[in-house]
């Protein structure tokens, strides 16, 4: 079975974070140890193919994603464990690394909300007594004053993005609409941190969920314009441009996705860099919609602080241009083919996406153009 195990590496204690140049040695470095290997020895013997890799570094470490085919998810972890060890211990450079966490990530909340009644873990006991006793419990919490299953699900969900918050380090309170001190209106500060633990954890789940699509279309050898199997958010990007979605850019991508929440979450976080980061914070907050709606949290406050947040980071909307309804100019209001709102403007080419809008802009190495494309 494949799985696609998630390795997080830090630099030793007390050593002074990468700069960009450092972090373009350390992709290289551990890339060329993952191309050494294909297959690695798991427990009892067993072998573990890998099948392919990501690597994005931050100024503090590496976020690694390993897909293997393991016949099962503790040989999996294990493997790829032992895999990045060695990798490390045998590079000089990296060999003071340390793995801080090594596992197989299950979003079970979001695959359960996707399941039929009919066959969900809501539904009712085939067995007629056992459905009976689930009744009268019911009826039991409604007298009572209990708290139903969703609501405890709900409270435990808001508590733990409370909780994530914290790591949101590169966007304060007031990016969310909080204003410290001032007169007017304001997003209370319990719902600013409840978008940001919701932006937290729903990266979780957009890097995850961009890696299956990644190995969707890598699989199959085709574009999003082609593929056949089910994809989570590569067919959410501009569909003019489906045609060029292939599985290089679906991992030029991600790992565009993975370099800018490390940003919001290690603290160096300072512009966007490029359209591709523009897409990426386009899915990222969609995708923390989605998880605030799945769990009944969405009010009407967080939605002003997500409201907030977007109007924060976005330094123009000229990336919605690209889609779909984009007004080139030679059409006439109310014509076939013309858009509404205000006068168009021409949409970044495709094969800019990843170059930076500006000298300075970070890019992640595995994802900036070659030097060749980024002279033209």
């Amino acid at each position: 079975m494949t799985y696609v195990v998630t390795v997080e590496t830090c630099i030793p204690e007390g050593t002074p974070e990468m700069d960009p140049l450092q972090r373009a040695g350390a992709v290289s470095l551990i890339e060329d140890g993952f191309d050494s290997v294909r297959a690695v020895e798991g427990p009892d013997g067993l072998e573990v193919d890998v099948l392919d890799t990501i690597v994005a570094v931050h100024p503090g470490g590496a976020l690694l994603k390993v897909v293997v085919d393991a016949p099962a998810l503790e040989f999996a972890e294990d493997s790829v464990r032992v895999l990045v060890d060695e990798l490390l211990e045998r590079t000089e450079l990296l060999a003071d690394w340390e793995i801080e966490r090594c596992e197989v990530e299950l979003h079970q909340d979001l695959a359960l909300a996707s399941l039929e009644a009919a066959d969900g873990p809501d539904a009712p006991p085939a067995d007629p007594v056992a459905r009976k006793a689930r009744h009268a419990e019911a009826a039991a919490d409604h007298a009572t004053g209990a708290v139903p299953d969703a609501a405890r699900r709900s409270a435990a969900m808001r508590r733990r993005m409370l909780e994530l918050a914290d790591e949101l380090r590169s966007l304060p309170p007031a990016g969310f609409g909080v204003l410290d001190g001032e007169e007017g209106l304001a997003v209370p500060p319990e719902s600013a941190r409840l978008a940001a633990g919701a932006l937290v954890h729903a990266t979780d789940v957009l890097v995850d969920e961009l890696f299956e699509d990644v190995q969707v279309l890598t699989q199959e050898d085709a574009t999003v314009a082609e593929c056949e199997g089910p994809l989570w958010h590569l067919e959410r990007l501009p569909d003019r441009y489906a045609l060029q979605y292939d599985a290089p850019f679906a991992r030029r991508f991600l790992v565009t996705v993975i370099a800018l929440t490390t940003r919001f979450t290690d603290g160096s976080f300072q512009r966007l860099g490029c359209v591709a980061e523009e897409l990426a914070l386009r899915l990222l907050l969609s995708q923390t919609t989605t998880i605030l709606e799945l769990h009944d949290l969405l009010d009407d406050d967080v939605a002003a602080a997500l409201d907030a947040l977007t109007d924060h980071l976005y330094e123009d909307m000229g990336h919605e241009y690209l889609y779909d309804g984009y007004d080139d100019g030679r059409h006439e209001p109310g014509e076939e083919g013309a858009a509404d709102g205000p006068l168009a403007v021409a949409p970044v080419p495709f094969d800019a996406w990843f170059t930076p809008f500006q000298r300075g802009r970070y890019i992640h190495p595995s994802a900036a153009d070659e030097p060749d494309a980024a002279a033209r």
